[in-house]
This record gives structure tokens, sequence and C-alpha cells, in this order.
């Protein structure tokens, strides 16, 4: 009988710490999940702000008088080589899921497109010009769709949409 209690004691104990350890394992889960979310939320905030950045620096240096033509290309490019959008991007490369690095990519794209035509001549508002900007939208709300499918706060609606 002594040995019966002290058996169904230590069956208890080891069932307690059992469950002890899973609830832990379990809470530890979810903390790693919402870690690795903030983490991505961090890089896809850093990423959508040197597009934005990127984008109106391009346009107003491209809008800006310039002494030459090489000294436009070269504040062009030093302008895309000192806005962040490169790191950004590798952030983006090294912790985003695939559809979103795409998508990201391809806004990567697009801008360095925008900035090779200003480079190349393109005069602000013109019908390339519009033609780079329209396809430079689209992708980027491509990617803006991805990102918050990704961490799940579901599409914008009509009310937080900008016209």
């Amino acid at each position: 009988m002594v040995w019966l209690l002290l058996l169904s004691t230590l069956a208890g104990a080891a069932i307690g710490i059992v469950a002890t350890l899973i609830a832990d394992r379990n809470r530890w889960k979810r903390e790693d999940a919402k870690d690795a979310l903030r983490l991505r939320l961090d890089v896809y905030t850093q990423y959508t702000t040197a597009v934005k950045d990127l984008g109106d620096t391009l346009r107003a240096l491209a809008a800006r008088e310039h002494p030459s033509g090489d000294e436009r290309a070269l504040a062009l490019r030093e302008a895309f080589r000192l806005s962040g959008i490169a790191t950004a991007s590798e952030r983006m490369w090294l912790i985003a899921p695939d559809p979103v690095v795409s998508a990201s990519n391809s806004v990567f794209h697009c801008l360095r497109r925008i900035r090779d035509g200003y480079v190349d001549g393109v005069a602000v508002s013109s019908a390339e010009d519009h033609a780079h900007w329209e396809a430079r939208g689209k992708a980027a709300a491509r990617m803006r769709e991805l990102m918050r499918e990704d961490l799940g706060v579901g599409p914008l609606t009509e009310r937080h949409s900008v016209s």
C-alpha cells in the first residue's frame, strides 16, 4: 500500500512536470512567432519607407536644373546609392517569404528604371515618366498587398485607400 501511494505521487509529479514543459514550449513558440512577425513588420516598414523616400528624391532631382547631363546622372545615381534601398532590399531577401521578395524586387527594378530614365533625359511628367511611375505604383500596390497578407492584417478597405 505504501508503494502504491508513492507511485501515484511520482506519477502525478511526472504528469505535472510534463504539462509544465509542454506549456512552456507552447508559450515559447507563440513568443517566437510574435518576434518573427515584429521583425517582418520592421523590415517591411523600412523597405516601403525607402521606396517612398527614394521615389520622391528621384523626382525632385530630375525636376531640378543641373549644370550638365553628367551632373544630373551623378546626382541621381548617388541618391539611389545613399537612399538605403539596397540595404532594405537585402533585409527583405533574408526575412520575407518568396512572394514578398519577388514583389519587392519588382518595385526595386521599377525605381531603377525611373532613375535610368531620368539619367537618359526622360522629362518629369512626360508620357514615358508617367508609364514608369504607373508601373512602380502597380508593383508597390502588389507588394503591400502581399506584405499585409503575410502580416495577417488583411486587405486595405476603401476608407484606407489613398485617392
